[in-house]
């Protein structure tokens, strides 16, 4: 079992690495789209996909990979990870979120504090965010329930896939969304709209625990102990 100190550096840099991409391949989009949304919406797309793969098979090995404080939440409600753990992954990934926005600026030479004014808010907004987060650890559950070595690449391809069908462009992700907030840029969300954004993928989340054990049932007992 890697250290906590392994496990949490690997959480932050994760994330890191996925804000970097996300703003980053943002801001490269915005620059070489002539104007398309919509193609600048698919370049945006691709690498975040595609880093999201590369990262969880970095990473998960040390930390599990979670770069997402939603799916720090659902394991330690699943009693998968102690919740003064699961308190630090957090931490580590909003830091490392907000680090990797900051690199993202700086090597595009941008400003590198700002904050977004892009809105995003509204009831279809909100739906989006819990559909996306319900669907991202629907993902991760299933796979690790019967297919462990696919999660990689199914959360690659579900991401990649939300990008497109939710309204919102799938942000599934607390840290991200915080972090994304810092950055008037191609990917940014202005400050109001988090709020609305965190509550939504904690409903989503909520919602895809509860379904997953319907799901898939925990053989070992383990959760009606977590119940009890």
């Amino acid at each position: 079992m890697p250290s906590l100190g392994r496990r949490l550096f690997s959480e932050l840099l994760g994330t890191a690495f996925l804000l970097a991409a996300v703003v980053g391949s943002g801001i490269m989009a915005q620059k070489l789209a002539g104007g398309n949304i919509a193609l600048a919406l698919l370049c945006n797309t691709i690498p975040t996909g595609a880093i999201l793969v590369v990262l969880i098979l970095i990473f998960g090995p040390l930390s599990g990979a979670h770069f997402n404080p939603a799916v720090t939440l659902a394991f330690a409600w699943r009693g998968e990870l102690p919740w003064q753990m699961a308190a630090a992954y957090i931490a580590a990934q909003i830091v490392g979120g907000i680090a990797g926005v900051w690199a993202a600026h700086l090597m595009f030479e941008l400003p590198l504090w700002q904050f977004s004014l892009t809105q995003r808010t509204g009831a279809g907004q909100w739906l989006a965010e819990g559909v996306a987060t319900f669907g991202l650890l629907l993902t991760i559950f299933g796979c690790a329930a019967r297919t462990p070595a696919a999660i990689p690449y199914a959360v690659g391809l579900y991401i990649t896939s939300a990008y497109w069908f939710t309204a919102s462009t799938s942000f599934a992700n607390p840290a991200v969304t915080i972090a994304r907030s810092l950055s008037d840029t191609f990917a940014g969300i202005a400050p109001p709209g988090i709020a609305g954004f965190v509550v939504a993928q904690l409903a989503g989340t909520a919602a895809a625990l509860i379904v997953s054990r319907l799901l898939w049932p925990d053989p070992s007992g383990q959760d009606a102990k977590i119940q009890n």
